[in-house]
């Protein structure tokens, strides 16, 4: 039984080894084994029967109409550095789509294969064009990051340890097996899959400053948008950032300050290349 529980780690070790790539920009490395194709076919299907809703209201206004042009620069923006820079196959069957939601929440996104929603309770935080860019260059950014693909990577890593786990432990008291899943559970949110939702959060901030500053938006504006951002996020209480799957305001926006001279370098890029 030991023998077979070891060659199960190694062969997940080995799994998790020959299964990283690299996210453009930044140059960290994730883990992705899941079928990037099956997540953007399974995401436009979603898409679809979200918008058909008849609960869903798409709107058809002047707003919507900022979204899709400001969406449409952006992707624009992402198309070109990719391409300038090597990553092209890593956008391959991306078909933009930019709709905006009638909805109070406070809230964008942006599933695999490049469909976006912006939710209109958000416009008033975003004030105007620069503003909305920020949310949307930070939203395109998960996807061209492959971020939800890593998210469900390290998922399945995850399940798959503890099921080693309770193999491990299957001769353990009831007692003994209960507290050290108690604890696995624990161990497993707030040190790997917390975290790692933290480094996609500030990993979107950093890509998205580069694309709304290629698409020709001020990348300064976004210090304003996230200050206003975390005014308007003051009434609930939030956890420590040690159990949140955002990062606090407060680090947010000092990595932002710090990565705006990076991406001003990009401002109007005409080539997906870094401006002299």
């Amino acid at each position: 039984m030991k023998k077979l529980q070891l060659i199960g780690v190694a062969a997940m070790a080995v799994m998790v080894a020959y299964s990283c790539s690299t996210v453009p920009l930044s140059g960290r490395n994730r883990l992705s084994f899941v079928n990037e194709s099956e997540m953007q076919t399974a995401a436009a299907q979603s898409y679809t029967t979200l918008l058909k809703d008849p609960q869903t209201k798409v709107l058809n206004n002047a707003d919507a109409a900022r979204v899709k042009r400001i969406g449409q620069k952006i992707a624009s923006a992402v198309t070109k550095y990719m391409t300038a820079n090597g990553y092209a196959e890593q956008i391959q069957g991306f078909n933009w789509e930019f709709n905006l939601i009638d909805s109070k929440e406070l809230n964008a996104w942006c599933m695999p294969g490049g469909k976006v929603a912006v939710y209109s309770g958000i416009l008033p935080v975003t004030k105007d064009d620069a503003g909305l860019a920020t949310v949307m260059g930070h939203e395109i950014a998960h996807a061209v990051a492959r971020h939800s693909s890593e998210r469900a990577s390290k998922a399945a890593v995850a399940q798959g340890l503890g099921g080693l786990l309770g193999a491990a432990t299957g001769n353990s008291s009831q007692a003994t097996q209960q507290l050290i899943s108690q604890v696995y559970g624990v161990g497993a949110q707030g040190f790997y899959l917390l975290p790692n939702s933290r480094t996609q959060e500030l990993e979107a901030d950093h890509l998205g400053l580069i694309f709304m500053s290629m698409a020709g938006y001020n990348p300064a504006n976004a210090v304003n948008f996230w200050q206003r951002m975390a005014s308007a996020s003051q009434s609930g209480q939030k956890p420590p950032e040690f159990l949140s799957t955002h990062p606090a305001d407060e680090t947010r926006i000092a990595q932002i300050q710090r990565d705006l001279p990076e991406a001003q370098r990009y401002f109007n890029s005409p080539t997906g290349k870094p401006n002299k």
